[in-house]
């Protein structure tokens, strides 16, 4: 290597640490903020070095546990079950669409690719969940609806199935006897681990992050997940705050630390997907790269 590329790519290296540095900072104002007195950012503002340290916020989460517990729980199993089911079911269609010799391959294509552009809207979509499907106040509603396939999903495992599992493999498993599901389970699915960590990744997070099916299809609470009780107390915070009750009481409330809880809140939903992400991004690395030029 010249001195010149060595030159080039320390300052490259240089470069992207800067930008990574960038993409952390929100996140560490974020943290901090949570442990902030809220006066303190009442008066001087948001700031990496604040005047004085407060846990009321996450006190006050803690108030909250037994439901934060639970909708944890609730959150944890929807995620896994969710995943797991939508991996299935996304390998198991985008795998025929994949292949030349199924017949149907490209209607079957084009429905998929439909449901990408156009969807029937919501109130139609509750009809169908609630009153045919009949999943509202279940656990089902906050793994079906807009989750479980994802029609951009298919289509990328299924461009990933043509460019990256050889045709010839394929065809001595054939010869050797083996069936369709045989080739596909034991040939398949293990030189597609890049892409099922990259879609199951996307996955995870969708279902984590998901609060709107709660808020449409779920009114028991003890169903909530930890992005609707989150959200439920930060609508609380803010009505008690704004109530204007006009009594002692009222005083209290109006000096609730909404700002650093709403803080407290985001810390508290996405440090569970920052634990899990590195088990994921050796995999998640290699199957985004999906389409690249190979030299």
């Amino acid at each position: 290597m010249t001195h010149e590329n060595k030159l080039w790519q320390w300052a490259a290296n240089v470069f992207m640490m800067a930008v990574s540095l960038a993409c952390l900072l929100p996140f560490a104002l974020l943290v901090i903020s949570s442990f902030t007195d809220e006066q303190a950012i009442i008066s001087n503002g948001y700031s990496f070095f604040p005047k004085q340290f407060s846990l009321t916020a996450y006190g006050y989460l803690l108030d909250q546990s037994q439901e934060l517990l639970r909708a944890y729980g609730i959150t944890i199993l929807v995620t896994v079950l969710g995943t797991s089911v939508s991996l299935v079911i996304t390998s198991m269609l985008a795998y025929p669409l994949s292949r030349r010799d199924i017949p149907l391959r490209n209607p079957l294509a084009f429905f998929v690719f439909f449901t990408m552009l156009f969807n029937g809207g919501l109130v139609p979509t509750y009809l169908i969940y609630t009153q045919y499907l009949d999943i509202k106040n279940t656990i089902w509603a906050l793994i079906i609806p807009g989750l479980l396939m994802n029609g951009f999903n298919v289509m990328l495992m299924r461009t990933f199935f043509i460019t990256s599992i050889p045709v010839p493999i394929l065809e001595s498993a054939y010869i050797d006897g083996a069936t369709e599901f045989k080739t596909f389970r034991s040939i398949v699915l293990p030189l597609s681990l890049p892409i099922l960590a990259t879609i199951g990744l996307f996955q995870t997070i969708g279902y984590w992050n998901d609060w709107f099916n709660g808020l449409v299809y779920l009114t028991d609470p003890k169903l909530f997940s930890i992005q609707n009780i989150l959200n439920r107390i930060l609508t609380d915070i803010q009505f008690l705050s704004n109530s204007g009750l006009g009594s002692n009481a009222g005083q209290s409330m109006a000096k609730m630390p909404s700002g650093t809880v709403r803080m407290a809140i985001a810390v508290v939903g996405v440090i569970p997907i920052l634990i899990a992400y590195p088990f994921f991004q050796k995999y998640f690395v290699k199957g985004i790269t999906i389409g690249a030029v190979k030299g």
